[in-house]
Parts: structure tokens; sequence; C-alpha cells
């Protein structure tokens, strides 16, 4: 199946910006992330998790050499508390992640529950 996509949002330089509603998560078909107009190394993901019990987050090493010639190093994992946790993921070096087609890919545990929000530093501020 299809991963389930995850837009940006924006961060704004000397500005502000609501907290954006984020992507409910999918455990059954996992997370991707365009970033054909940021690099990784621009974006910070965001994870919740409204389960009873603490969850994994992964990001997924980049496939074939190129675009990932450092994919070897293998994926980012990361916990996020139970209940009412959040945990912050990046900013990311595209040499290690990035994916075929400028996206990124992030698996979810099965079981947690909770939001993906992706936002983007703006640079040159």
């Amino acid at each position: 199946m299809a991963r389930t996509a995850v837009p940006l949002s924006n961060l704004v330089g000397n500005g502000s910006l609501a907290d954006p509603a984020g992507t409910t998560l999918d455990a059954t078909n996992d997370h991707s992330i365009d970033v054909s107009v940021a690099h990784p190394e621009e974006i910070l993901i965001r994870v919740t998790n409204t389960a009873g019990a603490d969850h994994t987050v992964t990001v997924k090493a980049g496939g074939s050499n190129p675009p990932a010639w450092r994919g070897g190093q293998g994926d980012v994992t990361a916990t996020v508390a139970a209940t009412s946790g959040a945990t912050w993921i990046g900013p990311l070096s595209s040499s290690r992640f990035l994916q075929a087609g400028n996206v990124l890919y992030v698996d979810i545990e099965s079981g947690h529950t909770g939001k993906i929000t992706v936002f983007k530093v703006p640079r040159g501020i």
C-alpha cells in the first residue's frame, strides 16, 4: 500500500506559526515526507503518542546509492513516551535518509496512536 503523506508546515522566520493539527499516525501504511521543496537538513519531525505505552518511530535509511550514499549507516529510531509524550527528530542528513523520488520514509510501530507533524525551518532569515 501507499504510505500516508505528511505535509510540510512552514515555520515563519522572525514570525510565528499556530500549532498545526498534524497528520494522524498510520501504523498500517507508515508515512512519507516529500522533501522536493526542502532538504532533510531543513526539517524537524514531531511525533506524539496518545497510546498507553511507549512506542518507537523509525526514519528509514535511504535506498541505493544515489541518493543516499551513507544509507549504510542505518535507520534512526526514537522512542515516544506513553500517553502524552512527544519526540522531535531531525534535522536529518540527505546523504543518509533520502529515498528515490525526494522522499523520506517514517515507520510507525503497531499500536502507536497520535500525530506526526513535519516543520520546515526557513533559510536565510
